[in-house]
């Protein structure tokens, strides 16, 4: 008997200790026994559980579905069952429990109550739910981009790390047959109908967009022409970005294909029209200028005569600097725009260039100062480095103010030479300092103030020093004024002497 009631007593010690809830439960619902860990699952007490039933604790969505099975293990119909079920909390909320129910018999196999075995898993639902949510937002997501994958009107192109297509849009696939008439491995650097914007010279395997992606480049608006036959080709301009991993990782690269041929079309007419005009004014205009320099050495003539017949020649200068400046647009449009290169003593050059701005300078009280070590020599189209400066200090000359200074430095640098010109003028605007090499390009202040220009000089200098594979810059804040940079590299070094080179 001692044994007996030691071993109840056990058994309730266990039932009372155990850190999973536990309750017996009388054949008509009432919950006869509760443990602590059940109380602080529900946040009642003992005394107040016991007096009521499983189902008053229990989530009124899922009542019907409790009544069901508790009837069956009741009954005596089966012996257990296990379920996920909700219970109420006192303070309101919902509680999930793994429930797990076996039924006891006596020794006639009648049944006596059940116990119950209940672990909270709200914590684990509740994790669960967020996943599924997280889950049914990535797959909108993902709906969202493959709609816009397909639908925009530019190609779209994934590449793995190894160079082999993964992807591609239906835009690009519908482009694939101009340039790969014979089909693609799809494969990165494949050879085809592919050339450079002179429409004659092929693009190497290495200059393709897809390899220079696949070797790591980041790139934008890389312009080419795609069709064997000049009259039905295609002009793209393609964009690439890396695509990398969590920690960094390159995976591969994505590259956009928007399709330009209407826009370099427009550019190449409006360029030959440009050249076209330029070449049939050249001729009239030089003849005007032959003409008036004769006229304007007669002594004989008026004073007054004399006058006008100088405002009829600067206006004639004008209109041949500005002719050359469009004929020299469209040679960069025809790609003829090729340095004749020699070595050349810079500091020379830099010194004619400042003379020959002085007049202009000292007519808006604008000092001009140059810094140029002698003996700088450099391998380059003396000519058009010339056109380089003299634009850049025309332009500082123009833009700055009475009291003003320009200064112009020349100096070697590691494999290269540099060129910096520089003012104490109204500056350049955030905003346009982007902008200032387009052509035609004039900036708000400029047009405000009825600055004489057409937008050419900016867009000369750098198309000059991108031929000589060099780099132009500029810094500037408005109302100090602006720095232009310009970086000619020496392949090979600068000889000390340009007269043994």
């Amino acid at each position: 008997m001692d044994e007996s009631l030691d071993g109840a007593h056990l058994w309730r010690l266990t039932l009372e200790h155990s850190p999973i809830g536990m309750n017996l439960v009388a054949l008509d619902g009432r919950l006869l026994m509760v443990n602590r860990a059940f109380c602080d699952m529900l946040g009642y007490d003992a005394t107040t559980l016991t007096r009521r039933g499983f189902q008053d604790v229990s989530h009124p969505d899922g009542a019907e579905a409790d009544r069901l099975v508790f009837a069956r293990a009741s009954s005596g119909e089966i012996d257990s069952f296990r379920m996920l079920k909700r219970y109420v909390h006192a303070e309101g909320h919902a509680v999930w429990g793994d429930l797990s129910v076996a039924l006891v018999r006596d020794g006639d196999g009648h049944p006596l109550h059940l116990i119950a075995q209940i672990l909270d898993v709200t914590e684990q639902r509740e994790r669960e739910a967020r996943l599924e949510a997280a889950r049914a937002e990535l797959q909108r997501e993902h709906q969202t981009l493959e709609a816009i994958f397909e639908a925009v009107s530019v190609g779209l192109l994934l590449i793995g790390r190894d160079g082999r297509y993964e992807r591609m849009n239906r835009r690009h696939r519908e482009t694939m047959d101009l340039p790969f008439p014979d089909g693609h491995a799809g494969q990165a650097g494949q050879l085809g109908h592919v050339y450079h914007l002179d429409g004659e010279t092929l693009l190497t395997a290495e200059e393709m967009p897809s390899s220079r992606a696949v070797a790591g480049e980041e790139f934008s608006d890389f312009t080419y022409w795609v069709g064997r036959d000049p009259r039905t080709r295609a002009a793209f301009s393609t964009s690439a970005r890396q695509v990398r991993g969590p920690d960094g990782e390159r995976l591969g690269a994505a590259l956009a294909y928007q399709e330009v041929t209407e826009l370099l079309r427009a550019v190449q007419v409006q360029d030959e029209f440009v050249s076209s005009v330029s070449h049939e004014l050249r001729t009239p205009i030089t003849s005007v200028l032959g003409y008036l320099e004769l006229l304007c050495d007669h002594d004989d003539l008026p004073t007054d005569v004399l006058a006008q017949l100088h405002v009829v020649r600067r206006n004639a200068e004008r209109l041949e600097s500005l002719l050359s400046d469009l004929l020299l647009v469209g040679q960069v449009g025809e790609d003829r725009l090729v340095p004749q290169r020699a070595w050349s003593d810079l500091a020379a050059v830099l010194d004619e260039a400042v003379e020959s701005v002085r007049p202009a300078a000292a007519e808006r009280g604008v000092d001009v100062a140059l810094d140029a070590p002698t003996g700088v020599t450099a391998l380059v189209d003396e000519q058009q480095v010339r056109q380089v400066v003299d634009n850049l200090l025309s332009n500082a000359v123009k833009y700055s103010d009475v009291g003003g200074a320009v200064g112009v430095l020349l100096r070697q640098v590691a494999g290269a030479v540099e060129i910096e010109v520089r003012d104490t003028g109204m500056g350049i605007p955030s905003h346009e300092v982007d902008l200032v090499f387009g052509r035609f390009f004039r900036g708000d202040a400029a047009r405000e103030q009825h600055i004489a220009g057409t937008g050419l000089g900016l867009d000369i200098v750098s198309s000059i020093v991108a031929a000589h594979a060099g780099t132009v810059s500029v810094e500037s804040e408005v109302g100090r004024g602006s720095t232009f940079r310009v970086v000619l590299p020496q392949p090979g070094g600068v000889p000390e002497d340009p007269a043994g080179a």
